[in-house]
């Protein structure tokens, strides 16, 4: 116990030595094309108060295609680092990026400097080369630092597991919902909340969360979908059709999601959309966005959640064509999906005794029950197969996942694999272990 306090204590003082408890708030344009990658810092802001962690701040939760990090700049040592990803780099793989230039909005959250401090922003390629980087000097006398957040928004806990400084504090967005319907959206987030909690490792872990529903109006209800030339004045301005796929449902309004926040404790961001629609998204330690009345909203709110959390990739891929998002030749930094390039890093300590590598599905057939426990991954003896199965990260061949099907590859399989909850327990324990 000593050994473990003492342990507290060094972390303690490192955190009160060299920030606040407030927190800054970063926004930035990143933008390119065939042009090339560049960073822009639009603004900076502070409010009071520090929801993050205050222990392992030179550590991240797991890789992501970027990072944000806070460094002395007499020292050049590191205060403060995150990791993360971006709609933008997303886009960047699509063919319009090799046609025009576009830029997008990113919010950072990183605790207050007491003194003069480095912000530095890095973006990586899907072959984990860097392609942007951009650094820039925080003052704390600096006037156009605005605090903001003194009078936050009308918002209602609907799921409250400690303190905020102790527990990871999920904020609910309402997006196309009028005033007077927040009664609906304070319902459809709770039952949203409830769900994701009730998967492992989620739901033996419910008091390390709190879930915050914020009541921001639209004067439409609804949202925009492009493809019937509907377009509707919400809050955020989502819309389906992004990068042309007609599911993909995102906001280009990242500054108005934070600037709905400002007062509120928040470390991860889920917008809820008033659509029964089919669709979301979610993008690592940005945000994540879910419809609110479809019938599979419940299993793709998790599987969404799965990606903003914890950074899992998608298990599923397509058989008419060929993705090029995860080059065959690296190792992509998701946990959950292999190109075999660097197979001890992932779960090959987890294999199933015996199991071929790489590991043949099994057959098709058989009865409803049969094929429910092959949904789950199980083999007869009713345990979890995990192996090393091709098809996955949007590729049927050399990409590879752990199990046949998991809540990463299918909306109608009733949980995570081993190895998607052993990435989501690590990042719980990353937030909230000392």
């Amino acid at each position: 116990m000593l050994v473990a306090c003492a342990s507290l204590e060094i972390h303690a003082v490192d955190f009160e030595e060299n920030f606040c408890d407030s927190t800054l708030r970063v926004d930035y344009i990143f933008g390119g094309g065939p042009d090339g990658v560049k960073i822009m810092l639009d603004s900076q802001s502070k409010q009071k108060g520090w929801a993050g962690r205050c222990q392992r701040l030179k550590e991240v939760p797991v890789a992501g295609n970027g990072t944000i990090m806070v460094t002395d700049p007499q020292t050049g040592d590191t205060l403060y680092r995150n990791s993360f990803s971006s709609l933008f780099q997303e886009w960047i793989y699509t063919p319009e990026a090799q046609e025009k230039n576009m830029a997008f909005e990113n919010s950072f959250l990183v605790p207050l400097p007491k003194k003069e401090a480095d912000i530095s922003v890095s973006l990586r390629s899907n072959r984990h080369e860097e392609i942007g980087h951009f650094t820039h000097r925080y003052r704390p006398d600096d006037e156009l630092v605005a605090l903001r957040g003194l009078d936050p928004i009308a918002h209602k806990y609907i799921h409250k597991g400690g303190d905020s400084g102790e527990a990871i504090d999920i904020a609910i967005l309402a997006e196309g919902y009028r005033q007077e319907e927040m009664d609906t959206f304070l319902n459809r987030a709770s039952r949203i909340a409830e769900e994701i909690l009730s998967y492992e490792p989620f739901a033996s872990n419910k008091e390390k969360f709190n879930v915050v529903a914020v009541m921001t109006p639209s004067k439409e209800s609804g949202v925009s979908i492009p493809l019937k030339n509907e377009w509707k004045d919400t809050a955020f301005e989502s819309h389906f059709s992004t990068f042309y796929s007609s599911r993909y449902l995102t906001t280009p309004r990242v500054w108005k999601l934070h600037r709905a926040l400002e007062g509120i404790p928040y470390e991860h961001v889920l917008v809820l959309v008033n659509t029964p629609a089919y669709g979301g998204g979610g993008i690592y330690n940005s945000y994540q966005i879910a419809t609110a009345d479809h019938e599979l909203t419940l299993p793709v709110a998790v599987h969404e959640f799965g990606h903003s959390f914890a950074g899992l990739a998608d298990e599923y891929f397509y058989t008419e064509e060929e993705d090029g998002t995860y080059p065959l030749d690296i190792e992509p930094w998701e946990e959950n999906i292999t190109t075999m390039v660097d197979f001890d890093s992932k779960w090959k300590d987890m294999l199933t005794p015996g199991v071929a590598v790489p590991t043949p599905w099994t057959d098709k057939g058989g009865n409803r029950e049969e094929r429910m426990k092959r949904a789950a991954g199980e083999n007869r003896n009713g345990e979890v197969v995990v192996g090393v199965f091709e098809g996955g990260g949007y590729k049927s061949k050399g990409v590879y996942r752990p199990v046949e099907t998991c809540r990463m590859r299918d909306n109608h399989n009733p949980t995570f694999c081993p190895v998607c909850e052993r990435t989501i327990s690590k990042v719980i324990e990353f937030y909230t272990g000392k």
